[in-house]
């Protein structure tokens, strides 16, 4: 019997939870923007619970694919977030469990749930797809329900438009109605005009009965084949007026075989065999089309000739043609006849090579419709074990839980996902790109991604602290901090003064010689800088003494000390020398003038900054040395 760790145990629920949670939400939000899409189609037709049931469920399950990346995504997120914020996490590594061996059951479920999406699209997806394409199909087919709104013009009756000034809720009754036939043509419209009206379905709610009191009716009186501008019309004036109209307003569903030939209806040997198929019936019309051209196209002149005319040039003895000498020889009536039938054949060729064209060009569009859906069964399997390697460690690493930042940072993900996968896609339907390409350029985007976030949160790295890079800015830009010491409150051993004032002595007299030789305010040979041999800079060796000097004398109770060193600045050791530690680098920067001359000048003005760096070392020196006689 297969023994589950109490760790393993304690992970999978956790995740499991969430994951429940996370997908309903995310299927509830793609369900919502896909009501959004055909929300024209369902309102106002009168459709039963049963059919909107029907057309939700089907909905539902072809939307589930897609949710499943998103809710690992956001799960993962959530509870590694949730184990960094409660030091779970932290408890875990410091026993010794490394994030592999946590996440170890979490991949497993995350290897079962990408098998099942790809057993899911390839099996259950197809025949959701037909049967939701089919009910869309036969809702918008649907005549509406019967709403008149007032003062607008109704239109949704074929060869009717009705105009009601205002309507009694209570007793249904329509006033002032206005009636535009049309269903018999412009030329022979009726017009209704009636003081109040009713309108009602038939109980088999296949045709309209109407009913108007006082009104008249206007009615055209054409007869065919008379073209004249005065047309006679006819009048008529009514007390009470019934007539029948046909609108059929039930549920018809459509034939479930018109998808068939959908590339999202088919499983993945069904598409093999189109794929195949329209390759093969492509091979031979470009055969066809091959003959055609040898046939037509590319005929040879001679194919022109009448029999008598080439008995007649048999016998003349004449090799060949010059067809241009020929021309020019024709009269003009000839020359033209000789134009006109050229014209009318290239037009003809184009117009059928067109044709050729757009046949192949459809099968072609075909095809890869066909091997983008079979590589979409794939990928978006795949994109549930990439979303899972990126939001398990991204959790662990921002060590935030609940719904607010996981909530952003994966919707953001997704919205890059969804991006880069959209203009793959695009790219690959329209010919611009090979179509595996298109398809996995998103998976070979984020896998890697996925790959780098899961070893640096196995080694513990602060990626995502903005710490880290707000220093590292600073520091590229030449921002420095400030010392903040202050007086301990309890000092174990005293400072030696007197050694502190002869290390602060030759310190001083080291610096003033370092800055008088280096000239460190005159500019550097661009050449000398990036190609001399490096050789170790004692300013580092200096600067060293200087921390020491502050450590020790940070322990003083002399608060004037204390504030006297605080005024030291912070100098960085290697900023004024060459910005790497190898040579070669060093050069081959040196070489790119734009990156050369940019770090030139950097270098130059913290060559600048030190020069004032070491005045003002020289001067604290002095002070310093002043306070610490008085303190001896």
């Amino acid at each position: 019997m297969l023994k589950i760790k109490k760790l393993d145990r304690f992970v999978l629920k956790s995740y499991g939870l969430l994951f429940v949670a996370t997908f309903f939400i995310c299927l509830f939000i793609f369900m919502m923007q896909f009501i959004w899409r055909f929300i024209d189609d369902l309102v106002g037709k009168g459709l039963e619970v049963s059919v909107l049931a029907e057309f939700f469920f089907y909905a539902a399950l072809t939307l589930i694919p897609v949710s499943l990346p998103l809710a690992i995504l956001l799960a993962s997120l959530i509870t590694f977030g949730n184990f960094g914020e409660r030091f779970e996490l932290l408890a875990m590594k410091a026993a010794g469990i490394s994030l592999f061996k946590i996440i170890r059951p979490l991949i497993i479920l995350a290897l079962l749930l990408c098998g099942t999406s790809f057993v899911f699209q390839n099996n259950i997806g197809p025949i959701a797809y037909q049967k939701l394409g089919t009910l869309l199909i036969s809702i918008r087919q649907k005549s509406p329900e019967l709403e008149i709104p007032e003062g607008l013009f109704y239109n949704e009756i074929d060869g009717y438009n009705i105009y009601v000034k205002s309507k009694n809720r209570e007793t249904g009754l329509l006033h002032d109605v206005t009636i535009y036939q049309f269903s018999e043509g412009f030329d022979n419209a009726r017009i209704i005009v009636a003081d109040t009206g009713r309108l009602a379905l038939t109980a088999d709610k296949k045709h309209l009965y109407l009913h108007l009191y006082n009104g008249e009716l206007f009615e055209n009186i054409k007869q065919p084949g008379v073209n004249s501008k005065n047309i006679p019309y006819r009048r008529e004036s009514f007390s009470e007026k019934h007539a029948l109209i046909e609108f059929d307003t039930n549920f018809n569903m459509a034939d479930g075989g018109i998808l068939d030939k959908q590339a999202s209806a088919k499983n993945i040997n069904s598409l093999q065999l189109s794929i195949d198929s329209m390759r093969y019936v492509n091979d031979s019309v470009g055969t066809s089309n091959y003959d055609f051209a040898i046939d037509r196209a590319f005929k040879k002149i001679d194919s022109y000739r009448s029999s008598s005319d080439s008995l007649k040039l048999a016998n003349s003895q004449i090799t060949s043609i010059n067809a241009d000498s020929v021309l020019a020889t024709s009269t003009l009536k000839k020359k033209q006849n000789v134009l006109n039938l050229a014209k009318r054949e290239a037009e003809s060729l184009s117009s059928e090579w067109s044709f050729k064209k757009f046949e192949i060009s459809n099968t072609d569009l075909d095809i890869r419709r066909h091997q983008m859906a079979l590589h979409e069964k794939i990928t978006l399997s795949l994109a549930c074990l990439v979303f899972f390697f990126i939001g398990t460690p991204l959790g662990a690493i921002i060590r935030k839980g609940g719904l607010g930042m996981p909530v952003v940072i994966s919707v953001m993900i997704f919205i890059i996902y969804y991006i880069i996968n959209t203009m793959g896609s695009k790219m690959a339907r329209e010919g611009e790109w090979e179509v595996w390409f298109g398809m996995w350029l998103s998976t070979l985007i984020l896998a890697p991604v996925g790959g780098f976030l899961a070893y640096k949160s196995n080694k513990d790295a602060v990626i995502l602290n903005s710490d880290t890079y707000m220093s590292w800015i600073k520091t590229v830009i030449g921002i420095r901090p400030q010392r903040h010491m202050t007086r301990k409150e309890v000092v174990i051993d005293d400072p030696n003064y007197s050694e502190c004032y002869e290390q602060i002595t030759h310190l001083s007299n080291r610096l003033e010689e370092y800055r008088n030789t280096h000239k460190l305010r005159s500019a550097q040979s661009y050449i000398k800088l990036w190609f001399k041999t490096k050789t170790n800079d004692p300013v580092d060796e200096y600067l060293g003494e200087l921390e020491l000097i502050i450590e020790e004398l940070s322990n003083s109770s002399s608060l004037e000390i204390i504030n006297t060193i605080n005024k030291y600045p912070v100098i960085p050791h290697r900023a004024h020398t060459l910005p790497f530690k190898l040579e070669w680098l060093d050069r081959a920067i040196g070489v790119i003038l734009p990156v050369g001359i940019f770090f030139y000048f950097r270098i130059w003005f913290f060559r600048l900054r030190l020069a004032k760096d070491i005045q003002k070392v020289i001067e604290i020196n002095k002070e310093l040395k002043i306070i610490i006689d008085k303190n001896k």
